[in-house]
């Protein structure tokens, strides 16, 4: 499915009191950046119906043969005053199809300002959508760090408790102050890291309902992951399926109608006139006639070829060049979007487990007095560290996986339940 019908799609969409990723997407089509490439579109079409016109008629008027000598003669200026008076009309003929390059230029650049339209809703549908796991993110990271923070007051109170009790010694009990005070720097650290998020993303939602979400539960999409060890061998639509290379040929094509139109040019137009006179002292009916060709003495628009000439070089670079990227960034994409599924994948299965084990073992061998303080509290931040890790990967992941939709199969996204 191509990008503006996944816009429309998005569109019809119905709004929920949360921001989805769906409702994301589908506000970026109204954002300003899209809106003002949709006015590039506007000045290109108005550009191809300024090109597919055929020179406009002239219309002349003139008085001639004035007699300052012996004067105009009596009578009413326009029948009997001795005086020439004409009046006529001038006609360039194009020949060399000049208006047929002329129109298909402009056909080929509206066509690649449609295709900048349809790359710059991508490109701020990628910015969107990381903006929105990145806020998802905030969201979980504040609910872990004020577990967290809970956690450690309750320690400290403990501490304190058995410090009190002669249990332990007050310079332990202020190492667990001092941790469950870091906990909860960490918690207004992140609460801040919140609040930007917000911001960013207020660009494409409303901010009311970012701030409404705060004590709601994180509900991570659920994106379809492209199937076997090369997930987007056989999914990948071609690269000139991309909105920057379809921009990039549609101006190869302009630039070569404009080459065209530059050889046409030595194709000389003539233009043609015809004018009807009075002059009472000969005729009151005459007719002239007249044909004017432009004379390319030493000059056959050598200048408007070359540089037609050149530019078409250029634009050709240019697809040459975006092709590269393109094929650069979509492997880069589905390798990041393999690395990351690999690296939630280790810490669900295998780092968080451990580090949860780790915790709960030095828990109940601190209990018992078999380990000092210092351990404990290294396994308290082990654990901590390894939670924020956990939620960075899952973070990397989601941003990778829905980039590669994005670029891949944006399909995906309108069916993806949260």
């Amino acid at each position: 499915m191509s990008l503006p019908a996944l816009l429309i799609a998005l569109a019809n969409g119905s709004a929920i009191a949360e921001p989805s990723l769906q409702d994301v997407l589908r506000a970026v089509n109204s954002g300003l950046e899209v809106r003002q490439s949709a006015q590039a579109e506007r000045s290109a079409e108005a550009e191809v119906t300024s090109a597919d016109h055929a020179p406009l008629p002239t219309l002349s008027g003139k008085l001639s043969q004035i007699d300052l000598q012996n004067g105009l003669g009596p009578g009413d200026p326009l029948g009997r005053k001795r005086m020439d008076k004409s009046i006529g009309i001038d006609w360039t003929w194009e020949r060399g199809d000049k208006r047929l390059h002329r129109t298909r230029a402009a056909e080929r650049a509206l066509a690649a300002t449609r295709a900048d339209t349809v790359e710059t809703a991508l490109q701020q549908m990628l910015v969107a959508q990381g903006n929105y796991f990145d806020w998802l993110g905030a969201r979980e990271r504040v609910r872990l760090m004020r577990d967290t923070a809970a956690v450690a007051q309750e320690a400290a109170r403990a501490a304190n408790r058995r410090r009190d009790a002669g249990d332990l010694s007050a310079q332990d009990a202020l190492r667990v102050e001092i941790d469950s005070e870091r906990v909860a720097a960490d918690l207004q650290s992140a609460t801040v890291d919140l609040e930007r998020a917000e911001l960013a993303l207020s660009t494409f939602v409303r901010r009311q309902d970012l701030v409404a979400a705060r004590s709601s539960a994180v509900i991570w999409p659920n994106l379809q992951e492209p199937r076997g060890d090369s997930p987007t061998a056989a999914l990948t639509p071609p690269l000139q399926a991309r909105g920057d290379v379809r921009a990039a040929q549609a101006r190869v094509e302009a630039a070569r109608a404009s080459v065209d139109g530059a050889l046409a040019l030595r194709k000389l137009d003539p233009t043609w006139g015809l004018s009807f006179d009075h002059y009472p002292r000969v005729s009151n009916r005459m007719v002239e006639l007249r044909v004017q060709i432009p004379l390319p003495l030493g000059y056959n628009y050598q200048g408007e070829i070359s540089r037609a000439q050149s530019e078409l070089s250029q634009a050709e670079l240019v697809v040459e060049r975006t092709l590269r990227d393109a094929r650069i960034e979509q492997d880069r994409l589905a390798a990041e979007a393999r690395s990351n599924r690999e690296r939630v994948r280790q810490f669900r299965e295998q780092i968080a487990p451990r580090a949860s084990t780790v915790l709960k073992q030095a828990e109940f061998a601190f209990a018992r007095g078999a380990i000092p303080l210092t351990d404990l509290l290294d396994a308290r931040r082990t654990h901590r560290s390894t939670q924020l890790d956990a939620l960075a990967a899952q973070l990397d992941a989601a941003k990778a996986e829905t980039a590669l939709l994005l670029r891949t199969r944006p399909e995906v996204l309108i069916t993806a339940s949260p």
